[in-house]
Formats: C-alpha cells, sequence, structure tokens
C-alpha cells in the first residue's frame, strides 16, 4: 500500500494553482471539471508518477472551522521535503512568501511554515 493523493483544501482552485506551481514549483497534474469546482491535482516535478496534492475545494461547512483552528494554533496542514530548508526559505522569501516560522534546527530536522495564501500553513522540512 502507498500514498497515491492526498489533499490540502484551498479557499481559491485557481489562486492555489498558480501558488503552488508558479511559487513552490509543483506541476499541474489533473484538472477535470466537476460541477463548478475541479478535480486538479499537482505533483512535484522531480516524482511526475509519485503522489498528488489535491487542490482540495474548502466548500464543505466543516472545513473553514476546521482551517481556522489549525492556523490559529500554527499547526501546518501539511509538510514538503525540500533538500535545504534555508535555502528554500530565502528562495521563497525572495518572491514574497509569508513565513508564519523562520528555519528552526530541531535535533535531526530543520524546519519553517509558510502561508500559501489559500487559508493553510505549510511547513518545509529537511533532515540531516
Amino acid at each position: 500500500m502507498r500514498i497515491h493523493v492526498s489533499s490540502v483544501f484551498v479557499d481559491d482552485q485557481e489562486k492555489a494553482l498558480r501558488f503552488y506551481t508558479d511559487v513552490l514549483g509543483f506541476v499541474k497534474k489533473h484538472d477535470v471539471p466537476m460541477g463548478e469546482d475541479r478535480w486538479l491535482t499537482v505533483v512535484s516535478p522531480e516524482d511526475p508518477e509519485g503522489t498528488e496534492l489535491l487542490l482540495e475545494p474548502s466548500g464543505h461547512p466543516a472545513v473553514q472551522p476546521y482551517k481556522t483552528a489549525l492556523v490559529e494554533d500554527g499547526i501546518p496542514a501539511t509538510s514538503f521535503a525540500v533538500d535545504d530548508v534555508r535555502a528554500e526559505f530565502a528562495r521563497l522569501r525572495e518572491l514574497g512568501v509569508n513565513f508564519t516560522q523562520e528555519p528552526l534546527e530541531m535535533g535531526p530536522v530543520t524546519t519553517a511554515v509558510l502561508d500559501d495564501t489559500c487559508g493553510n500553513l505549510i511547513q518545509i522540512v529537511h533532515s540531516k
């Protein structure tokens, strides 16, 4: 068994697609119309057949309280592995990305947390 699709709830699918592709560097995998919304996934360009991230519309009534609680408590919705958190932090900060946690070493891992502009905090991490 392996993870095929994971999702992050987004306030605006088009805005999320631009952020996750143009800023974070993912590539669009699927874009299938489903009424007012889309089955919209992105993947890592390093692993185009790997796990897909579904940019899930946040229209369900339970989603907003969930997202709000996570953000208020500073809890990331998901985590992405990078080769070097400090280098990625610098690259993304240069692109105007807002970070809620600057790079922080915690034993064998370094993390930082960013705002995805779509209602989520996202952690980036690398291990030594």
